[in-house]
């Protein structure tokens, strides 16, 4: 039985550990140039309460930053009638791996139901430092307590969102309902929720943020760059 030669044995393993090399470069080079997976994970103001298909924040969303030459995949994790503590329950669901940003939008519930600030603080906080510890990159998109609610409590539930988002060095957008709370002709009939032309107000003043947000990720804070 002749014995097998040193040197290509030698080759044979080097051949070997160039292929499985070659084969993850190559993989990992393939998701560095896919387009990013955002998911926005909210309520009924992010999962088209009201809309027609194709109408919700992230379906438009999507839509607007591919028109504009940004190449993304949004993902939408809304769920009507959600409050902080419901996102966090189904957080990890809700944002499977492979997830590379995530949007939260959560808290309007808690105001409307009068949900003490401190528990929406925490959840918040438990969201984002949950996403984080996965590597996955969060915008944190701020909301404010209604005007019925009174100024203890809004000055309670205001600052939340600031002070979650300068705690993890995080992008904050200050007010997702911005240019279309208490605009009649931007909501629905009830008053809360944005009608379709609503939006669209939204998204296009959401636009360069989530822009921002992107190009954060592709500078080395994508969840696959770990």
């Amino acid at each position: 039985m002749s014995r097998e030669n040193p040197v290509m044995k030698r080759l044979a393993a080097l051949a070997a550990t160039l292929l499985i090399a070659t084969v993850m470069f190559a993989g990992h080079a393939a998701r560095a140039d896919s387009p990013p997976e955002i998911v926005v994970l909210g309520d009924s103001l992010v999962a088209g309460y009201g809309l027609q298909p194709g109408e919700a924040f992230p379906e438009r969303l999507q839509e607007a930053l591919i028109a504009d030459g940004v190449q993304v995949s949004v993902t939408n994790a809304g769920v009507s009638g959600d409050t902080s503590s419901g996102g966090l329950a189904r957080l990890d669901w809700s944002v499977p791996d492979g997830t590379d940003g995530v949007i939260v939008e959560l808290g309007a519930n808690d105001a409307l139901r009068g949900i003490p600030p401190e528990v929406t603080r925490e959840n918040l906080n438990t969201i984002v430092a949950r996403l984080k510890e996965r590597g996955i990159a969060v915008l944190l998109a701020g909301m404010m307590a209604p005007p019925n609610m009174g100024e203890e409590y809004a000055a309670a539930f205001n600052p939340i969102y600031r002070d979650i988002a300068a705690a993890h060095d995080i992008q904050l957008y200050p007010f997702f309902l911005d240019g279309v709370a208490a605009e009649a002709a931007l909501n629905q009939a009830d008053g809360m929720h944005p009608n379709a032309r609503g939006v669209d107000v939204i998204v296009s003043r959401f636009v360069p943020a989530a822009k921002d947000f992107i190009s954060r990720m592709a500078g080395g804070t994508r969840a696959s760059a770990e």
